[in-house]
């Protein structure tokens, strides 16, 4: 899809249909959920992709913090001043930044005070083989630290054991 530029269409269309399930959510009455929709470079450069989501919200009547965009640290560093005029245009509707797949890209802790983002995804490489991987241990509670200082929001991406969870928990992640 994003080789033949069919990724603008077809994001559009996950845009809309995951307004479109939180209103149906909100309709059955279930507790304000969050959805994250993953962008990719050629979706997050559409010049109309501010627009769309924003119509899309509108005509759902989601609140704009409730959808999460998921970026990826790589497609962030590809043009910096335009990643940051998306990224303005983004936080004035109001919808949520996530840096996916955080520490396996160019990793840049400038792009961490330069861009306006909500939340980092530590990758799950991290995770893996906590809490007995003492890198791992030490690069989780550093990311995490770092982040909660910049008063964002942490998620770790793959966590599969009760073991995992509670280092993490630990971190408030």
């Amino acid at each position: 899809l994003e080789e033949n530029a069919l990724i603008v269409p077809v994001g559009a269309w996950v845009i809309e249909a995951a307004c479109a399930q939180l209103a149906d959510w909100d309709r059955q009455g279930l507790p304000m959920l969050t959805m994250a929709i993953n962008l990719s470079a050629r979706q997050f450069r559409d010049p109309g992709l501010a627009a769309k989501i924003e119509a899309a919200l509108l005509r759902h009547r989601i609140s704009p913090e409730r959808l999460e965009l998921e970026l990826t640290e790589t497609l962030l560093m590809e043009d910096n001043e335009l990643s940051r005029e998306i990224l303005i245009g983004l936080a004035r509707i109001g919808v949520r930044v996530a840096i996916d797949d955080f520490g396996t890209g160019h990793s840049s802790l400038a792009y961490l005070k330069r861009f306006k983002v909500d939340t980092l995804k530590i990758d799950r490489s991290f995770v893996r083989d906590l809490p007995h991987d003492a890198d791992n241990c030490a690069i989780a509670t550093a990311v995490t630290a770092l982040a909660h200082s910049m008063k964002l929001k942490v998620v770790c991406e793959g966590v599969e054991t009760v073991e995992q969870l509670a280092f993490l928990r630990q971190l408030r992640c």
